[in-house]
């Protein structure tokens, strides 16, 4: 051999290595921080927690059930009142723990002539798992709760229609791949794929250079989840006759629209079976009247004022911690905070289900 061919030869393995071990440590970091943000656990903050007792009338049992990997997801079922039409069954967000601080949108739809399903996601309040694994996840465990009120027995044979919120919202639209006998659903702050909430993050830390993370993202969501990953909520709708109501805040920053409602709508805006609510300055969660919320955290602010100490140091985290627990049960009208919900957006809601439910039994 030529000593430049032996030259280019060595040269190529070079850069081949260099390449290899580019892309390799590209995957690990890609992995990495996926895992940072979404394969963790996720408890709902214990002072500002909803109950079943502030709610006049509402009743729920609880259940267990089985998921993917076999863990165990708590499940509740919740009733007020009888001659229920159907049952709802409700997918939470990201981040906040499970479906507690969702519980007044439960009451809401108990108290119109629903049952309504609710559970804590994989790795969130009272269900097992050290983590959440990541956002297909959501799609499995919702899987998995219809599933178990369908077919255990434990529950009436009436309609049953979704109800989600961002990751609620990108589940109830994908699951539908796995149960288009959903009569209705209604998707709120959701998104399309499960790597746009990555994606949507990543882009505020480190700009397009996200665009270098997303395929490995993909990879990783593909291995450990297989289908559910590359299912999307359009995929869900192709493979359904349901009815969807889209709901969206155009100022929404953690789901911006271009990551669902814009591509559902282009796709479906001449669709009767799709409803369009948009939304202005609401933002990611618009449930509720702020007027109650604001106040507090502006009495809140106030107080943090009054303590003779830093909060924001590391040595004294226990105890703004313990102090700032008891100025929310001390402080807290719970009549209020409990009972804020935007009664005429939810009356849009009911009438979408019940509308829905009504022709399915013609």
């Amino acid at each position: 051999m030529k000593p430049k061919s032996k030259k280019k030869k060595i040269l190529s393995i070079v850069l081949a290595i260099v390449a290899v071990l580019i892309i390799a440590g590209d995957w690990i970091l890609s992995v990495m921080v996926y895992n940072e943000n979404f394969n963790q656990r996720f408890e709902s903050y214990e002072p500002l927690m909803l109950y079943v007792d502030d709610f006049d009338g509402l009743h729920r049992t609880k259940y267990e059930f089985s998921s993917n990997e076999g863990q165990k997801l708590a499940g509740y079922m919740y009733s007020s009142g009888e001659n229920q039409r159907g049952i709802v069954v409700m997918a939470h967000g990201f981040g906040g723990g499970g479906h507690n601080s969702y519980m007044d949108c439960v009451n809401y739809f108990a108290c119109h002539g629903y049952y309504v399903f609710s559970y804590d996601a994989t790795g969130n309040d009272e269900s097992e798992g050290e983590g959440v694994g990541g956002l297909p996840q959501g799609v499995i465990d919702l899987d998995y709760a219809i599933t178990f009120v369908e077919e255990s027995g434990k529950f009436p044979s009436l309609p049953i229609v979704l109800f989600g919120h961002s990751w609620g919202g990108y589940s109830v639209c994908s699951v539908l791949t796995y149960h288009p006998e959903v009569k209705a659903v209604i998707a709120c702050s959701s998104f399309n794929a499960s790597p746009n909430l990555f994606e949507v993050g990543g882009k505020k830390q480190v700009g397009n250079g996200i665009y270098l993370m997303l395929p490995f993202v993909k990879l990783h969501e593909r291995i450990q989840y297989g289908g559910y990953a590359s299912n999307t909520a359009l995929d869900g709708f192709s493979k359904s006759n349901a009815a969807v109501m889209i709901v969206h805040s155009f100022d929404d920053e953690v789901v911006p629209a271009e990551y669902g409602y814009e591509i559902y709508y282009e796709k479906y805006k001449d669709d009767t079976r799709f409803s369009f609510i948009p939304l202005e300055n609401k933002g990611h969660n618009y449930f509720n009247d702020d007027t109650y919320r604001n106040e507090f955290n502006a009495k809140f602010d106030e107080w943090l004022k009054t303590l003779d100490y830093d909060y924001n140091t590391e040595e004294n985290r226990e105890r703004f911690s313990e102090d700032k627990a008891n100025y929310i049960y001390q402080n807290l009208d719970r009549e209020k905070w409990c009972n804020s919900l935007d009664l005429e957006l939810f009356e849009d809601f009911l009438d979408f289900y019940d509308e829905h439910i009504l022709l399915s039994t013609l």
